[in-house]
């Protein structure tokens, strides 16, 4: 699972820099910094904040976070078949906004 991936890719999608959308979420920028790198892990408080923020319900930043790693065994060809499609057209949606 690679949420600091997810989160700062919808960011960048937003054209927020880190220094910006830190103040937004009230948090500092080395903290948002290592979210993103995924050096620390935030409570699910502080994800409700990012996901608002981010204007990105937090089942579908979740959804964006997954790898195939993270899916179990019976279960991979069906990710690999479908999860390409749901990306892009999550990635569509925050493209038109």
């Amino acid at each position: 699972m690679d949420l600091g991936l997810a989160i700062k890719s919808i960011r960048k999608q937003k054209g927020l820099k880190q220094t910006e959308f830190a103040q937004l979420c009230d948090i500092t920028q080395a903290y948002l910094s290592q979210i993103e790198n995924n050096n620390k892990e935030p409570n699910l408080s502080t994800l409700k904040v990012i996901s608002n923020n981010l204007e990105t319900p937090l089942p579908i930043l979740f959804f964006l976070s997954i790898d195939s790693e993270d899916i179990s065994p019976e279960k991979k060809e069906a990710f690999k078949i479908i999860a390409p499609s749901v990306k892009s057209l999550i990635n569509q949606f925050f493209a038109t906004q």
